[in-house]
């Protein structure tokens, strides 16, 4: 019996063309407005109910788009248990604290601590030695850090723990997301097609979901939600799930964990404008030096700005 060949190594981080970018800032706006759709949505439907018909409407779109397109995959072990990292680590843990804590925080203030997650994800990469942090990420991690520890030691003066506690449960969803950033390599690995991986993601999620939201929200019980309410959660399972998640395969199948997380960068500035438009949210000075910070950080871990300025 001979030897299996190993597979090829994937790099965790590869050069962005200018259309994985463009592919980049434009999942940025579907995954800015879902802080203002979840916004609209939470305060008439608790967030499993939310995140679980989310998530069965990408699942039922992404499926008729696999049905159509037909690409060729192999359904095997290694493939369900990836998808079910995927689901658990990109779907049900973040899409639930996230929903939860936009019940007690504005929707421009979630998506500030959720670009926190390339922090997370530098620091996760290099633990588990996936990718060593070079010192500029590193001081990266420790700025972004800061800037986060500002804002909640602020929040903590002012509002106590009812304020603290929803921004932690934030930083919880950034970390998973962290994690599925490093689990999506066996999909990176595997070269899983972006629209197989995401239609799997959303059944897995689906799955998982549906005895959480029967036991805890029971939702035969629960009112019919308003017209607003019930676009608003279409647009969230239609556009800021099916359509993202194709486009987020895609980016970190091409580009790798460490380029897909840098989308965390650009939501905040769409997820601002519609909570300040639309819902009438406003960001405390503090919040706006801690996201100044946060940004400093980013900037430092991507390093493309100082490495344009380095003389040949």
């Amino acid at each position: 019996m001979t030897d299996q060949p190993k597979p090829a190594a994937f790099p965790v981080s590869a050069p962005m063309s200018a259309d994985l970018w463009l592919t980049l800032g434009f999942l940025s706006m579907l995954w800015g407005g879902s802080f203002f759709f979840i916004a609209i949505a939470i305060k008439e439907w608790p967030p499993f109910t939310i995140v679980f018909t989310r998530v069965v409407i990408a699942a039922c779109v992404l499926l008729a788009v696999l049905a159509v397109m037909r690409p060729t995959f192999r359904l095997d072990q290694r493939l369900a248990l990836s998808v079910i990292g995927m689901a658990i680590f990109n779907n049900l843990l973040p899409f639930s604290l996230i929903a939860w804590a936009q019940s007690h925080i504005p929707s421009g203030l979630a998506s500030i601590l959720n670009a926190t997650t390339p922090l997370f994800t530098v620091a996760l990469l290099h633990v588990l030695g996936a990718e060593r942090a070079t010192p500029m990420k590193a001081a990266g991690v420790l700025v972004g850090i800061g800037g986060v520890a500002l804002m909640l030691v602020r929040d903590w003066g002012k509002f106590g723990t009812a304020e603290v506690v929803p921004q932690l449960a934030m930083l919880a969803a950034t970390t998973c997301y962290a994690i599925s950033g490093w689990w999506g390599r066996r999909l990176q690995k595997d070269a899983v097609p972006p629209l197989v991986a995401a239609t799997g993601q959303m059944i897995a999620a689906t799955v998982l979901l549906l005895p959480l939201m029967l036991l805890i929200d029971q939702p035969w019980t629960l009112p019919v939600p308003s017209p607003k309410a019930m676009l608003a959660i279409g647009a969230l399972g239609l556009f800021s799930t099916a359509l993202a998640y194709i486009l987020f395969f895609r980016v970190l199948v091409k580009a790798g964990p460490t380029n897909i997380a840098l989308v965390t960068f650009l939501i905040p500035v769409s997820a601002i404008l519609l909570g300040t438009l639309f819902l009438g949210e406003r960001l405390t000075l503090a919040q706006v030096f801690g996201m100044t910070t946060i940004g400093l950080g980013l900037a430092l871990i991507d390093g493309r700005l100082f490495h344009r300025r380095t003389p040949a």
